[in-house]
């Protein structure tokens, strides 16, 4: 896709040369933002909201003299935040969203065009992560992840070896749910190639996942559970978030991940519509998407930076296991969150009939 390969050109090179040019930190602060004023931010919760705090709550603060308040609400918050839009009561101002989530509230008018072109932290955030209302703040994706205590032959390299029942025994876990899993059964399981991905073959996704359905033994339904399925050692192979997987290592589990054609999304700032604190946002936006704290993100996170600066302030071995690593970025596949949005409903419902067939 030529948005894809545009974009990751820019990651690459902006990581390989260390984007000396991003060395100096900018931030726009508006003349509207004041001491004493407080800007409520919902973010995902758990690690996030640490990773938020210590990267972007906390120095913006200190910076600005506004503080920073996180809230955690629905994974998915499209209804929620219609709701406050359309009432004009915001229980927060500035939002990270998933791709899919903006796109369906941007088409519906409820996000603010964000207008912040000009500012030079934003300007290094490449294209592909970037909408007019919305700015990408980190790279997450949905890779391989195997305990190296599971006593296979090799190391599994990508989703064709989750089929590979022979090569790669072991007890084995899905994502109980059409969105990635779809693409993985045509990558791994019907060997389609990347750039023929989209639009999906459902009738063969679904092939390939009757051939290997017999030897799923977890369908899991939250990114939680993968994490203490690694763990534990419950499955030895599983489709999981990198970041899960990093949190089992993390936890002392013996995991490594395996990034051959994983694929990737981001999520991104977003300030709702009609927000009387639009323009704090806008400055807290701007602040987030600096190289510098960008880079302090990913200690506590393990999903990659949008501004490929930021990996000159990283350190290389926490590198090693971030998405937008040019080590794995480029072998890895894009979802589009534009496909999915129309048949949503329609694919969730095939998914369910096949799981109760």
């Amino acid at each position: 896709m030529t948005r894809k390969s545009t974009s990751r050109r820019q990651v690459l090179k902006g990581a390989a040369l260390g984007a000396a040019a991003f060395a100096a930190p900018q931030v726009l602060v508006s003349r509207k933002t004041r001491a004493a004023e407080t800007l409520t931010v919902r973010d995902p919760g758990g690690p996030f909201t640490k990773a938020f705090s210590e990267a972007y709550y906390k120095p913006f603060a200190a910076k600005t003299g506004v503080e920073v308040v996180g809230v955690t609400s629905k994974h998915e918050a499209t209804a929620e935040i219609k709701a406050q839009v359309d009432t004009g009561s915001f229980q927060y101002d500035c939002t990270i969203l998933g791709e899919q989530s903006h796109n369906t509230l941007a088409a519906d008018g409820y996000l603010e065009v964000l207008g912040l072109d000009d500012v030079p932290a934003i300007q290094e955030i490449p294209a592909e992560f970037k909408y007019p209302t919305m700015i990408g703040n980190d790279v997450y994706s949905t890779i391989l992840a195997y305990r190296t205590d599971a006593g296979l032959k090799k190391e599994p390299t990508g989703w064709a070896d989750l089929w590979d029942i022979d090569g790669y025994p072991g007890r084995r876990a899905m994502r109980n749910y059409p969105f990635d899993t779809i693409e993985i059964a045509l990558l791994g399981g019907a060997g389609v190639a990347p750039k023929d991905l989209y639009p999906c073959d459902f009738d063969a996704a679904y092939a390939a996942l009757d051939k290997v359905r017999p030897n799923i033994d977890v369908w899991w339904t939250g990114g939680a559970q993968t994490s203490q399925l690694l763990a534990t050692g419950e499955v030895d192979i599983c489709q999981t978030w990198n970041g899960r997987a990093q949190a089992a290592i993390d936890g002392g589990a013996p995991v490594k991940m395996a990034f051959g054609k994983a694929l990737w999304g981001y999520e991104g700032w977003c300030i709702l519509k009609g927000n009387p604190k639009a323009d704090i946002a806008r400055d807290f936006i701007s602040f987030a998407a600096e190289a510098k704290n960008q880079a302090a993100f990913t200690p506590y996170v393990s999903y990659g930076p949008t501004n490929p600066g930021a990996y000159q302030y990283i350190d290389p071995a926490r590198a090693e296991v971030l998405p937008t690593n040019p080590k794995y970025f480029e072998d890895m596949v894009a979802i589009d969150s534009k496909y999915w949005g129309p048949i949503k409903d329609e694919a969730v419902n095939r998914w369910k009939n096949w799981m109760l067939g």
